[in-house]
């Protein structure tokens, strides 16, 4: 499968990056190695994970994605040289002191998460939300250190907005810190505008790598949740009612058009739209059995033409 160059990491990633939201969550750790083990061989190599991952489903308490994550590269020899580890810190465990962007509690985190995936060096490391409380230059300096000390290989910001991003940026220009080379915002056909814009046109301008999340709004431009009555189908059926409004069914009825035109699912086409968007790298998806990867694969080989392209970003925009 064909990579991409992540900003200026030094990392190639193929155009879908696996959600590790899942692990530990909706899926266990059996099928989870078996969900990465299909990941991989359709040619993936690039995991995204954090240590909050995952603390809202009952009885956990943050770390279950990393675990396994860990557990699967540990059963698998080899695989660690295949695959890029995302994973991310800041936000809050729960638990007096393990939140933000302090140097303290980054390079805490840090070692946690190693030992918890069972690396020696995470590939890159995000910033999961922005620190009001901490100085950007301490946190950037906390980066700095572990980067030195071969511990991270490049660092990223999720959640953060234009004006945040470029002054990390002159942050770690003026002090000659490590800064970030990738972003990670929420973006999906539906949701665009806290990326396109400003953030984007940084990005663009500054050749950062992009990865998005929530790339399928939840679920919802699966094309599976049409009415209040489907929202039972999965554990995030709450968080997908806000889009079942007109502008919803009008972005949902163009993916069905395009869809039925390359015979594909209305989330092959949600991503092959990510996929070909300028500024992104990336789009993050999760899987939870390997029908799903499989129709990632069908994602990152589909093309849609100009004009399939224009007509799904006009779906549901005023007149």
């Amino acid at each position: 499968m064909e990579k991409r160059p992540l900003g200026l990491t030094g990392l190639d990633i193929a155009p879908i990056v696996f959600g590790g939201n899942v692990l530990g969550w909706t899926i266990d750790e059996k099928t989870g190695f078996d969900v990465l083990d299909a990941f991989v061989d359709h040619g993936f190599n690039a995991i995204d994970t954090a240590d909050v991952y995952s603390t809202w489903a009952p009885g956990n308490k943050g770390g279950e994605s990393e675990t396994i994550i860990g557990r699967w590269l540990r059963a698998r020899p080899g695989m660690r040289e295949r695959v890029h580890i995302f994973t991310k810190v800041g936000w809050d465990l729960g638990v007096p002191g393990k939140k933000g962007l302090s140097r303290k509690w980054i390079l805490q985190a840090a070692e946690d998460s190693l030992s918890r995936l069972g690396i020696e060096r995470i590939d890159l490391y995000f910033s999961h939300r922005p620190d009001p409380e901490t100085p950007c230059e301490e946190t950037l300096a906390a980066f700095d250190r572990l980067r030195k000390e071969g511990k991270i290989r490049a660092i990223g910001a999720s959640n953060f907005d234009a004006a945040q991003m470029e002054h990390a940026l002159d942050v770690a220009r003026r002090n000659d810190l490590l800064a970030y080379q990738v972003v990670q915002p929420e973006y999906n056909l539906y949701d665009r505008a806290s990326y396109d814009g400003a953030l984007r046109d940084l990005c663009l301008r500054e050749g950062l790598g992009v990865v998005t999340y929530y790339s399928l709004a939840s679920g919802f431009l699966s094309g599976k949740y049409r009415t209040e009555s489907d929202l039972s189908q999965s554990q995030r059926g709450k968080g997908i009612g806000k889009y079942l409004n007109p502008r919803g069914m009008a972005i949902l009825a163009a993916l069905d058009r395009v869809a039925r035109a390359h015979d594909a699912t209305d989330a092959e086409v949600a991503l092959a739209w990510l996929i070909a968007r300028q500024g992104v790298t990336a789009p993050i998806a999760s899987a939870t059995r390997r029908a799903h990867v499989e129709s990632f694969a069908r994602a990152a080989a589909l093309s849609l033409s100009d004009e399939e392209i224009r007509m799904l970003e006009m779906a549901g925009q005023p007149e």
